[in-house]
C-alpha cells in the first residue's frame, strides 16, 4: 500500500503484516471465484436451455450476456455507493446478489425468468472492480501486483471449476446410475449446473464479515482512529502516520462528497490524461480479444470442430486448467518482470494464436456422410438430408445454412453437434492448441494486468469513480461481444470471428506499446506524480 521500507521491524513481524494483508486480499478475491463460476457455468447449459425453451440465436445471446448487461447498470452506481457506505458493506451487498441470482437461475421456469435472474447476477459482477479497488488500497506496494492478481486467479479457478462441474454432471447423465435419475440430473441437467454456484456464494458472503474496512476509505471519511487500527495489522507502527499524511495529501485534489457528474469531470482533467488513455485502451482491449466468448461458449466453440458434445466439454476442462496454470505463473512473475513487458508480450502471443485459429477454420471443409442419417433425433426426417450427402461446403456457415434449409432451425440446433462431428474436415487438434495457446497468453498478460493497472494508475481522489467507470467500459464491450457471438457464429462463421478478434488484439498492442508505462514497485502516490506529468511513456 505504501512505498516504504520495513526497517524498524523484525522479519517475523514483517511476514505477519504481509500474511494479514494476504488474508484480507484472498477473502475479497474469492468474489472472483464466484464470478468465474457464474460466468462459465452457463457455457454448459447453452444447448440444454436452447432446446428446452426453443431459443433463437439472439435469445441465446441474451441468456449468456444478461449478466454483462446487468453490470452496466450496477457500475453506474457502484463507485458512488462504495464511496458513501464503504468498500466492505458494498462487497457484502454484492455477495448477497450473487446468492439470490444463483438460486433464481436454478429454478427459472422460462426464458424471461432466466434472463432476469442472470441480470441480477450481473449486478454483482462489480465485485471485480471493487475487489481490485479494495486490494489495491490495503496491499503493500511490493505485494500489490500479486495480491490484485489474486482476483484474476480466482476468476480462472472459478472458470475451471465450472467446466469441471459441467463435464462431471454431463458424464453423470450418461452413466445410467439410479441415483442420477432419482435426484433429477437427467431431466434437469442445466439446473444442476447453475445450482452448483449456491454453496460458494454462501461461503463468500459469510467470509466478508471477517475483513476490515479499507484504511484509505476510512481516512477519506476522517475516521483516522479506525484507519490506524486497520493499518496496525498490515504495516509497522512508524509507517502509519506518514501513510495517513500521504492519503490526505493525495485527496486534496478532490473529494467524493461532490456530485457524480463533478467526480466524472475529474477523469478528463489534464493531470489524468495519461491515466485516462491507458485505462480506456486496456478496458477495451481486454474484452475485445473475444476471451469471454471463447470461455462462455467453450463447448459450442469446440463443437464447431466436429469433436462431438462429450469431447467438447472435456476440452473445455483443458481450457480451464490452462487458465489456472498461466494465471498463477503471471501472479508469480508480475512483480518481477513488470506490467508493461508481460502485457505487450502476452498480446503479441494472443494475436498469433487467434490468427492460427482463423486459418484453421478458413481451410476447413464440410461434407455430410450418409452414416449420420441414422444418428439424428426423431424430429428430423433423414430423407430430407439425403440430397446434401456428399456435397462439399467451404465454410461452417454454408454447411449449416444448407442443412437448415431442409430440416429447419429448431432441428438444426438439436442435431448440430452430431452433424458437425460427421461433416467437418478440419485440423481439430490445431484449433484446440491455438485456443489453449490464446487462453494461456491472455491469462499471462492482459487478463490479470488490467485489474492491477486499474488499482494503480488512478489517484485516490478519483479511484472511487475511475475504476468502476473503466470497468463499465469493459462490461459494455463484453456484453456486446457475448450478445452477438451466437449470431456471428451462425452468419459470419468461426474463421471470420477469430480474424476479427486477432485484428483487435494487434490494434490494442500497437496503442499500448506507445502509452503503457511500468508501475511495478511504486506507490500509488508515486504513480500519480509520474503520470500527471507524462503523456506517453
Amino acid at each position: 500500500m505504501y512505498n516504504r521500507q520495513f526497517r524498524a521491524v523484525s522479519w517475523e513481524e514483517l511476514m505477519g503484516f504481509q500474511a494479514t494483508a494476504f488474508r484480507y486480499a484472498f477473502i475479497v478475491a474469492l468474489g472472483g471465484f464466484v464470478f468465474g463460476l457464474d460466468a462459465a457455468l452457463i457455457s454448459g447449459t447453452v444447448r440444454f436451455v436452447t432446446v428446452e425453451f426453443g431459443l433463437s440465436d439472439m435469445q441465446i445471446g441474451a441468456v449468456v450476456s444478461a449478466p454483462g448487461f446487468g453490470v452496466i447498470f450496477a457500475l453506474l452506481a457502484t463507485g458512488h455507493i462504495a464511496a458513501q457506505i464503504g468498500r466492505k458493506k458494498t462487497l457484502i451487498i454484492i455477495a448477497a446478489l450473487y446468492l439470490v441470482s444463483a438460486i433464481t437461475s436454478t429454478i427459472a421456469p422460462n426464458f424471461e425468468a432466466l434472463v432476469a435472474a442472470r441480470f441480477l447476477g450481473g449486478l454483482a459482477f462489480t465485485s471485480l472492480s471493487l475487489a481490485s479497488m479494495y486490494i489495491g488500497e490495503i496491499a503493500p506496494s511490493n505485494m500489490r501486483g500479486k495480491l490484485v492478481a489474486m482476483n484474476q486467479i480466482n476468476i480462472v479457478v472459478g472458470l475451471s471449476a465450472a467446466y469441471f462441474l459441467n463435464n462431471a454432471i454431463l458424464q453423470a447423465t450418461n452413466s445410467g446410475a439410479d441415483w442420477v435419475q432419482a435426484v433429477g440430473i437427467i431431466d434437469h441437467t442445466w439446473r444442476w449446473m447453475l445450482g452448483t454456484e449456491i454453496v460458494p456464494a454462501v461461503i463468500w458472503l459469510f467470509l466478508l464479515i471477517l475483513i476490515p474496512e479499507s484504511p484509505r476509505w476510512l481516512v477519506q471519511k476522517n475516521r483516522n482512529d479506525e484507519a490506524r487500527d486497520v493499518m496496525a495489522k498490515i504495516m509497522p507502527a512508524d509507517e502509519i502516520e506518514p501513510a495517513i499524511a500521504e492519503i490526505h495529501a493525495s485527496a486534496e485534489h478532490g473529494h467524493d462528497t461532490r456530485s457524480l457528474l463533478a467526480q466524472l469531470g475529474d477523469l478528463f482533467d489534464k493531470r489524468m490524461r495519461t491515466a485516462f488513455w491507458i485505462g480506456l485502451t486496456v478496458a477495451i482491449v481486454q474484452p475485445i480479444t473475444g476471451i469471454n466468448s471463447i470461455l462462455f461458449y467453450a463447448p459450442t466453440v469446440f463443437e464447431q470442430t466436429g469433436v462431438g458434445t462429450d469431447a467438447a466439454f472435456a476440452q473445455a476442462v483443458t481450457v480451464g486448467v490452462v487458465s489456472v496454470v498461466f494465471t498463477v505463473l503471471a501472479l508469480l512473475l508480475i512483480d518481477k518482470i513488470g506490467r508493461r513487458p508481460m502485457t505487450l508480450f502476452g498480446l503479441a502471443w494472443a494475436g498469433v494464436s487467434l490468427v492460427v485459429c482463423a486459418l484453421a477454420f478458413s481451410n476447413a471443409t464440410y461434407v455430410l456422410d450418409a452414416s449420420v442419417l441414422s444418428s439424428l433425433s426423431e424430429s428430423v426426417n433423414p430423407e430430407a438430408l439425403r440430397a446434401l450427402v456428399g456435397v462439399e461446403y467451404g465454410s461452417d456457415v454454408e454447411f449449416k445454412t444448407a442443412v437448415q434449409a431442409v430440416i429447419g432451425e429448431t432441428s438444426l440446433r438439436e442435431n448440430e453437434s452430431v452433424l458437425l462431428q460427421n461433416a467437418a474436415n478440419i485440423n481439430a487438434r490445431l484449433v484446440l492448441v491455438a485456443i489453449v495457446s490464446f487462453i494461456a497468453a491472455f491469462n499471462f498478460s492482459i487478463g490479470p494486468v488490467m485489474w492491477i493497472l486499474f488499482s494503480e494508475i488512478f489517484p485516490i481522489y478519483v479511484r472511487s469513480i475511475a475504476i468502476p467507470s473503466f470497468a463499465l467500459i469493459t462490461s459494455i464491450v463484453n456484453y456486446l461481444v457475448n450478445q452477438f457471438f451466437p449470431w456471428q457464429l451462425s452468419n459470419m462463421g468461426a474463421a471470420e470471428i477469430f480474424a476479427f478478434y486477432a485484428t483487435c488484439v494487434v490494434i490494442g498492442l500497437a496503442i499500448l506499446f506507445r502509452i503503457l508505462p511500468e508501475t511495478k514497485n511504486k506507490s500509488i502516490e508515486q504513480i500519480e506524480a509520474e503520470l500527471s506529468g507524462t503523456v506517453t511513456r
